[in-house]
């Protein structure tokens, strides 16, 4: 971890607020790293800080509400408050012009130079609000063609060029289990998604600087990594002729660091999860049999007009072909309820494959436009009524089924990353193998030893559960 150049000076305070996903945690973190080294001092309390710098999101209606309540809500305690994050990058002087409590709106760009910006902040200096643009014109369209082209434009959680062996990334709280990015940006045109416009082109990362930085997370006490990216399956694709397998080679390495209990692949996209990557997930000791698979429906015909492949018959395959390897896997998903020109027997076609495919976790989402997508100029839009009734449909229908994923592990072995000890009586909180942080449920472990510490692996048996979560019992020793 770097460490800061100089002593913090007064007013050099900074406090780092995070919305969204995953992969806003990591660049939160590197962010974090930045300003370590720039001479900041990082403080937990707004209260406490100089500057508040809000990382949004800005992929839905609702994370756009939110990062926009954080960032009034940081106006409120009289500090300087900075945006950052994919809100900031998308509308920039938009969010300036409307938003006169944030005293700049900084994009990506602005990520190498943030120490200087916060200083400028800080002296009352005005810094030109950030001017959007579609940021997957910055890099080649081959993506071949990219690697070193990515080493001049600002990539969020490719920060490592030029900073040799260190690890530009300072932790920000101390979980057992942390976020690893292997790939930012997104080649995809799904119709309904504006992220690759404002996130930019797909570049992976190198294997060496991810393990490296794996590394470092175990010196940090991690003992769970969990791989992010816009899409997964499309790690190495710009390596050259070598990529195919990239992700396939990489999971081993990462698994074989000391003191990594597990590692977590996430944002699987269907049509490119080819069989030796399922193989890999499924049986490389030390990685989660776990597949976070982007549905989104199952409808042959809803899914053209989303720009995705796939089918009801070809997604309950892949399912069958994950439990060919590992029956106990845990499978989850998002998908959207309400796409303009969505019918009834769509709509049948998506529970026909949600009951036949047992998933442990489903996101059910309605469909509402978003700006600049291809889908907000489409005909057939439903009635907001319409499509809230389908949301409600489909989420009883999930919850349903995924009780019964949960009760159908009764009497099974887990193994379970403790996460939280319990006080004044609570018992621990953790997470199996098929569960992925905050989205896919959690183990409550009974009868816990008094020893039990955040971090601990342990072998648990599945006595009970209540709704997507587990109850769970330690097995002895003697019978592990």
């Amino acid at each position: 971890m770097p460490s800061p150049t100089t002593e913090p000076d007064s007013g050099r305070r900074v406090s780092l607020l995070t919305l969204g996903c995953a992969r806003n945690e990591v660049d939160s973190e590197e962010l974090a790293g930045r300003l370590a080294a720039g001479g900041w001092e990082l403080t937990a309390d707004p209260e406490d800080s100089d500057v508040v710098v809000v990382n949004t999101c800005g992929f839905v209606e609702s994370a756009k509400k939110d990062s926009v309540d954080t960032l009034l809500a940081a106006s409120d305690t009289g500090k300087k408050v900075v945006a950052v994050g994919c809100m900031a990058e998308r509308y920039g002087h938009e969010l300036a012009e409307s938003l006169p409590e944030a005293d700049a709106v900084l994009g990506f760009d602005h990520y190498a130079d943030l120490s200087e910006r916060l200083g400028d902040v800080v002296a009352g200096r005005s810094i030109a609000a950030h001017t959007p643009s579609d940021r997957r014109k910055l890099l080649p369209i081959s993506p071949v063609h990219r690697p070193a082209a990515a080493e001049t434009v600002e990539v969020p959680g490719h920060a490592q060029h030029g900073w040799g062996p260190r690890v530009l990334r300072t932790r920000l709280d101390d979980a057992p289990v942390a976020a690893l990015k292997i790939a930012s940006g997104c080649d995809r045109r799904c119709s309904f998604c504006a992220i690759p416009s404002f996130r930019g082109s797909f570049v992976s990362r190198q294997p060496d600087e991810i393990v490296a930085e794996a590394m470092w997370l175990a010196e940090q006490g991690v003992k769970e990594l969990f791989l992010v990216s816009e899409n997964s399956t499309s790690y190495g694709k710009d390596f050259g002729r070598d990529g195919a397998s990239a992700l396939e080679r990489l999971l081993p390495r990462l698994a074989g660091i000391e003191g990594i209990d597990r590692v977590r692949v996430s944002y699987l996209q269907p049509a490119e999860t080819r069989p030796q990557l399922v193989k890999a997930i499924a049986t490389t000791p030390g990685v989660a049999d776990y597949f976070d698979l982007s549905f989104q429906h199952s409808s042959e015909r809803v899914l053209r007009r989303m720009r995705r492949f796939g089918s009801t018959d070809s997604f309950l395959a892949l399912t069958e072909q994950i439990r060919e390897y590992a029956p106990a896997a845990g499978i989850r998903t998002n998908v959207i309820v309400g796409f303009p020109g969505e019918t009834e027997e769509d709509l049948a076609e998506l529970e026909r494959f949600l009951t036949g495919a047992r998933l442990d976790a489903v996101g059910v989402f309605g469909y509402s436009d978003e700006d600049g997508t291809e889908a907000e100029t489409f005909d057939g839009k439903l009635d907001p009524a319409v499509v809230a009734e389908r949301v409600a449909r489909i989420s009883a229908l999930v919850e349903e089924l995924t009780s019964q994923r949960a009760e159908d592990r009764i009497g099974d072995l887990v193994e379970v990353l403790v996460e939280q000890v319990g006080e004044d009586g609570d018992d621990p909180i953790g997470r199996a193998a098929h569960q992925a942080p905050e989205v896919d449920g959690e183990c409550v472990v009974l009868d816990a030893p008094e020893s039990l510490a955040a971090g601990d692996l342990i072998r648990c048996e599945v006595v009970d559960s209540a709704g997507v979560d587990l109850i769970v019992r330690p097995v002895p020793d003697a019978d592990r």
